[in-house]
């Protein structure tokens, strides 16, 4: 736990002292690491038998703790958007999600990461590559990927132009998202009496960050664990894309971004300006930033209870 938190941080620092140069390599590696790591833990999953009989159920609760965590966090927005409102109507009229290239182009990495999962599964049962090698080797990966991940959030001059920018009312709203995410995974848990409170937990802090998220808990967890969190975590982000507008009518304009999590600073922002305004493309770059950086920390905290 406190090696991958240290690398990140030392990378943050790096990439600060070079802030005044930019590392454009930074980016590709985080995505090939990525892509990488998600292929090990096909690798691994592929491998063992027992988890390879029960995907159909594993899918099962992933959907359960996806709807739980992303009610949780909506429910979390609307009660904190009408404390900002003090009785003043709030606008929430919703629009259209991006039709046709728009869509895809926002679901394409997500069809690229379940591309690569299932390449690395097939690969195992094909008896291409050991299940074995996949829990041997994803370690060193995920410490280089957070050294990266690091590094590109240190370097990145937009970060406090962003935060300066914010306005300071809503400045809350990435809190309200992980403790309504964590309530609503609490809740689950009562429902899925063979998981822990610490796996939902651990489950439902990825905010949908699939990729690193289902990393960390395979690490610490194993791979059954990791392979419901990817499958939850890419579900909560396909589920912000295609109910945004709902979202925005049922919950509020706050909505959108919270249900997003830690996608709404790049996949779900289109959307989330579509349906909740222009006016909010700030906060949601905010606010997927603030959650995108807890995960690593909180994900290793409930795996390490």
């Amino acid at each position: 736990m406190f090696t991958v938190i240290g690398l990140m941080l030392a990378g943050m620092l790096a990439g600060y002292v070079l802030r005044r140069k930019r590392l454009a390599m930074i980016q590709p590696a985080i995505t090939v690491l990525i892509w990488s790591l998600l292929y090990l833990l096909g690798v691994e999953v592929g491998g063992n038998e027992a988890i390879i009989n029960s995907l159909h159920t594993l899918g099962m609760e992933a959907a359960v703790m996806t709807i739980g965590g992303t009610l949780g966090s909506v429910t979390a927005a609307l009660l904190l958007w009408k404390a900002l409102a003090r009785g003043r109507k709030a606008r929430t009229t919703g629009g259209t999600v991006p039709a046709g290239g728009g869509m895809l182009r926002a679901l394409r990495g997500s069809l690229v990461i379940v591309g690569f999962f299932a390449l690395g599964v097939a690969s195992s049962l094909a008896g291409l590559v050991p299940g074995h090698v996949g829990a041997r080797v994803s370690f060193y990966a995920l410490c280089a990927l957070m050294t990266c991940v690091g590094m590109g959030v240190g370097n990145d001059p937009e970060t406090l132009k962003n935060f300066r920018s914010l306005n300071p009312r809503l400045v809350f709203l990435p809190a309200m998202t992980i403790v309504g995410t964590l309530a609503g995974t609490a809740l689950v848990s009562l429902i899925l009496t063979h998981r822990s409170l610490s796996d939902c937990l651990a489950v439902g802090s990825g905010f949908g960050y699939y990729s690193l998220s289902s990393i960390f808990i395979t690490e610490y967890r194993g791979a059954e664990l990791g392979t419901v969190a990817l499958l939850a975590n890419i579900s909560r982000e396909l589920l912000t894309l295609l109910t945004a507008p709902l979202l925005v009518r049922w919950f509020g304009p706050l909505a959108p971004i919270s249900a997003g999590g830690a996608t709404t600073a790049d996949t779900t922002l289109p959307v989330i300006t579509r349906v909740s305004g222009q006016e909010f493309a700030v906060l949601s770059i905010f606010h997927g930033f603030v959650t995108d950086f807890s995960v690593p920390f909180l994900v290793t905290l409930f795996c390490s209870l």
